[in-house]
């Protein structure tokens, strides 16, 4: 297929430096990403209005969370990036991998700003409630609105989902349903974790739900920037690996035709010297001269 034909040309090595200079300002604004989320982390968040009659909801028993919190950017983030990893090395097109780091990247560190600039989006300091108790707790507690830890799990392995999805060809109309457990493992994952903050008494299930909803929107919008849509035939590679395919053809479609149209070489009706059976006798100036000599009617004098 032309697919494997051309996997060996485009590595880290060969390829790598020139798609990171394409992409730079992709990677300039997401270094900026980084800093806008570390601010959205630092700032206080929403402070919202909490009356007597809202205490029964608020009274559930503290516990601690089920899935900890330093462990969400390993299976959102660093999962992901080991499974792109791993197909790299095994298909060596660093036109994928670059994509899918950059577009992973991109759907969890979009997904956390939006998630934290909810959170932090409006200050009210009204209530007739005082709260007490370890600061931080309290400081999570105003922040319910959306789940992060649900958006970040959806944003992450929504997106390592649609990738795997295009990998196996899920889609490809040949009734191989079994390939659709790979494809919903991931879901299945950012679900439970969900749940889990809900079990926890950490959100409400709108929380839930609303972080949810946008983790995955936002995976779905980063990873169609840089793949197909699963269901489509082409489905198993970048857009960028079919237009670097595309221009080599035309590269060497021109080639064809430069030659074709170039005049034949040596076509005058008579034959190069010495061409019998590819072989050609070393030129002698004074043979060429004798042999003028006769064509002219003049006999060369001997001795």
């Amino acid at each position: 297929m032309m697919r494997e034909a051309h996997q060996s040309t485009h590595t880290v090595r060969s390829h790598g430096m020139t798609l990171a200079r394409t992409h730079m300002h992709d990677w300039i604004i997401l270094v900026l990403l980084v800093i806008l989320e570390c601010i959205l982390l630092i700032i206080h968040p929403f402070y919202r209005f909490v009356g007597k009659d809202m205490m029964t909801d608020l009274s559930y028993p503290l516990k601690s969370n089920t899935v900890p919190i330093w462990s969400v950017p390993v299976y959102a983030m660093l999962l992901p990036l080991a499974i792109f990893i791993f197909i790299y090395f095994r298909r060596r097109d660093v036109y994928d991998l670059h994509h899918a780091v950059l577009g992973l990247l991109y759907s969890v560190l979009v997904t956390a700003v939006l998630t934290d600039s909810i959170k932090n989006a409006v200050y009210d300091a009204l209530g007739d409630v005082i709260c007490h108790g370890d600061k931080s707790v309290i400081r999570e507690g105003h922040k319910s609105f959306p789940s992060g830890h649900t958006s970040w799990s959806f944003a992450g392995l929504g997106f390592l989902s649609l990738y795997l999805s295009g990998k196996i060809r899920a889609f490809d109309g040949k009734g191989h349903v079994a390939k659709l457990c790979i494809v919903i493992l991931p879901l299945l994952v950012a679900a439970l974790v969900g749940i889990s903050r809900v079990d926890d008494y950490w959100h409400h299930w709108q929380d839930v739900f609303a972080g949810g909803l946008l983790g995955i929107v936002v995976s779905t919008f980063c990873y169609l920037q840089f793949f197909p849509p699963p269901y489509r035939t082409e489905a198993w590679g970048p857009y960028a690996y079919f237009l670097v395919l595309e221009a080599a053809r035309a590269q060497a479609q021109a080639a064809e035709n430069e030659m074709a149209q170039r005049p034949p070489q040596g076509d005058n009706g008579e034959e190069e010297d010495g061409g019998f059976m590819g072989l050609h006798l070393v030129d002698n100036p004074s043979m060429r001269r004798e042999e003028a000599d006769v064509e002219a009617g003049r006999v060369p004098s001997r001795g």
